[in-house]
Formats: C-alpha cells, structure tokens, sequence
C-alpha cells in the first residue's frame, strides 16, 4: 500500500476521502507519524541535510556527532534515522539492543564509496608503524580496519591526541584531510576522495556572492572542494552543528553558507531574522534527498528497513568510534 492508501484505511467513515492537496497529505502524515513514534517507543534522529518535512517531524536534528551521542543516549526502543547508511550503520554498532531504520536503503554516501577496506590494508603493509584515520563517512567494514574515527567537528583535537611521530592515513576525504592537515601541520597522507555535493561550490561563486553581500560572513565546511584556495579567506571553517551555532552568536545578519543545501532549511527555521545565501544552489546530497517524509511515515508502519552490521565487524568498527567519543 502507498502512504495514501494506509492514510484512507485509517480514516473514520465520515471523513471525506481523498487528499487534494500535498501540504494536506504532508500534515496528516506528520500527524500519523507523531502517533507512531508513541506506539514504537520510537524516536526519529534526521541530519541537517535532510528535507525541511523530515527535520520537522525529528525529536533530533544535527550533524553527525551530534546524532552518534543521542543514538548512545536515548532510552527509546526503536530509532528511525533520516540521514544516509553509514549514520544508521554507527548507530547500530552503538546501540546494539534497540532498532534502527532506514527510510531508504539505498541512501547511500558517494565518499563513503571510495575507500574499500582492502586499500587501507595495503597502505597499513608499506606502513607498519602508522595509524589510519577514517572519517565518519565510511562504511563499518572501513572502520573496521582504522584506529580513529573523526567527524568534521572533532577531527583537529583527535589528529593532535595522537603520537607526533607516527605516519597517518587520513580517509576517504582529500578536502577535509588537507585542513586538518593545515592546521595540524601532522605528517598526514591523505586519500582522494570527495564529496560531490561539496565538490559543487566553486571559489568563483563565491567570490561573486562575497561581492554582492559585502556584510555576509563566510562560513564554510572543511569538505569544501573550494577549500584549498577559500579556506583563509572563510570567516569561518566548521561542521555543520558548528555553524548553527555560530549563527547564533553572531550579531551578523547575513551569511554565506558553504555546505550541502539542506542545512539553510534549519538555520531559517531557527533564525528567521537573519538572511542565507547558499554558495552554491546545486550542493544537494542526492543519497540524503533519498529520504522523504512519506518513506519515514512507511519505515515506522511497516517496521522496515532494518539497518544490521555483522557482529565481528561491528565488535572492530565500534573500537575507532569509540576512541572518538573518549576524547571529545
């Protein structure tokens, strides 16, 4: 059954069928969600990248760490992730007794795809006394075989908690490890991995746009791939969680935001006073835009798709995201 017919089935027999309008089928469907979380003992965590309807309906919104620690954190039984399968996949890995869903499996990561576990074994061959860093955007088997996990918001204070001495694989993001390297100034090999929606803001555009708003602070994600000639030029490099934050300290009114489009739904739903510019319209994330609010509404009636690691790669996976979260 489509999401409507399961709406139909629901109604009383005095309603009027049929739903004319998609902000009427949106609203009931946000209504029927919220009741199924209660029956599920659920709870529904969404990534800033994801739709505004998503975001709407989640009892969490943030970035990748942010979501890691409520997953570790909540009591509810079952937890629907709205963000792409590597989330889920570390959601399941630390919370091994509840329920994780997935509205798409096939909510994938382009970067993530990258690396491959076999190709850090062979760099671990040639450097026997070197250490592998992943970030958070790889799969649980590449995980598995590295010795710290980072996200965009911890990765400095992680590179620096390690040994001065030792050699280090930084994975899969060729952007991000080049400013952690910068400003690490690490022996740091780094991978040649991207992530294409980042790949998509130009330092031409926003030249353009820091021009047309001469007043607008520039704040940019580290996996820009306008990092290497933007990234002294940035007010600001951070996380998406980080840069929420900092619209919020700012007495600034307008702000170029460089990073996937669906973080500017919730800084205007947060800060309605203050002006966004996406320094580029086509950064979307198609694995993140997977996710709707109809697939969320199906995921929680039919209980489904149900996000599982392999216990001996998860038992490995969970060692690096956990040296992570000791740290921070």
């Amino acid at each position: 059954m489509t999401p409507v017919e399961i709406l139909e089935s629901m109604k009383a027999p005095s309603q009027t069928n049929g739903y004319s309008k998609p902000g009427q089928l949106h609203a009931l469907l946000k209504q029927k969600i919220f009741q199924l979380k209660q029956e599920r003992q659920a709870i529904i965590l969404a990534h800033n990248y994801q739709e505004g309807a998503i975001q709407d309906v989640a009892d969490f919104c943030g970035d990748s760490l942010g979501l890691a620690r409520t997953a570790q954190k909540t009591d509810a039984k079952v937890i629907l992730f709205c963000g792409v399968h590597f989330m889920a996949e570390t959601a399941a890995m630390l919370c091994p007794e509840k329920t994780v869903l997935i509205p798409d499996l096939a909510a994938g990561c382009s970067l993530a795809d990258m690396i491959i576990p076999e190709q850090i074994k062979t760099w671990r061959a040639k450097h026997p006394d070197g250490l592998v860093v992943c970030y958070v955007n790889t799969s649980a088997a590449v995980k598995a075989e590295c010795d710290y996990c980072v996200t965009s918001t911890n990765g400095i204070k992680v590179i620096e908690h390690l040994p001065a001495e030792k050699p280090i694989l930084f994975v899969p993001d060729y952007y991000l490890g080049s400013y952690l390297k910068a400003k690490t100034k690490r022996n740091i090999h780094l991978w040649k991995g991207y992530c294409p929606a980042h790949a998509a803001i130009l330092p031409e555009k926003v030249d353009q746009l820091r021009e047309e708003h001469p007043q607008a602070e520039f704040l940019m994600h580290p996996e820009c791939g306008c990092t290497t000639k933007q990234m002294n030029l940035a007010d600001q490099v951070l996380s998406t969680e980080g840069m929420v934050q900092y619209v919020n300290r700012s007495s600034s009114k307008e702000f170029i935001i460089a990073t996937e489009t669906g973080l500017l739904n919730r800084l205007r739903t947060q800060y309605p006073e203050k002006d966004f510019y996406p320094a580029s319209e086509h950064a979307t994330c198609h694995h993140m835009q997977r996710n709707t609010l109809e697939k969320a509404f199906m995921a929680l009636v039919k209980m489904e798709h149900i996000v599982k690691v392999d216990p001996e790669i998860a038992a490995r996976a969970v060692v690096p995201i956990q040296r992570m979260l000791e740290l921070i």
